[in-house]
């Protein structure tokens, strides 16, 4: 069965990498409570190669920031959008965002929904 992800780029800077990995901890725990099958955040760390754009760039990342980059796994289209209305009606989510200093700024992420496309997530060896 395919599979729809959101995913997400953002910029965070390196001195509030603690707080904002409390801050992704926990809403990662509300959109599985919802009904996400999975839910990763990377960081950063090598990501400029010669004849590419780099992720800083794309994301405007300052010298003294980090990138983000992760999704969340949903059933399909119509299951993310049942999850994140769920997300976006729940009480703990404003709270939790407010209340940290994350570093967290919604207007600097790259967010959007995709669909299955090519999956190979495991492949024989052939000798």
């Amino acid at each position: 069965m395919a599979h729809y992800i959101d995913g997400f780029v953002l910029p965070v800077p390196r001195r509030n990498l603690d707080e904002y990995r409390r801050l992704a901890e926990a809403t990662a725990e509300i959109w599985k409570e919802h009904g996400a099958i999975d839910y990763r955040e990377y960081v950063s760390e090598d990501v400029s190669h010669e004849g590419t754009r780099s992720f800083m760039s794309l994301s405007g990342a300052a010298e003294d920031e980090v990138v983000v980059f992760g999704w969340v796994v949903f059933e399909s289209r119509a299951s993310r959008d049942q999850v994140n209305a769920k997300v976006a009606a729940d009480p703990r989510m404003p709270d939790l965002i407010g209340s940290v200093d994350s570093g967290f700024d919604a207007e600097r992420m790259a967010y959007g929904g995709f669909q299955d496309f090519v999956s190979m997530s495991h492949v024989e060896a052939r000798y």
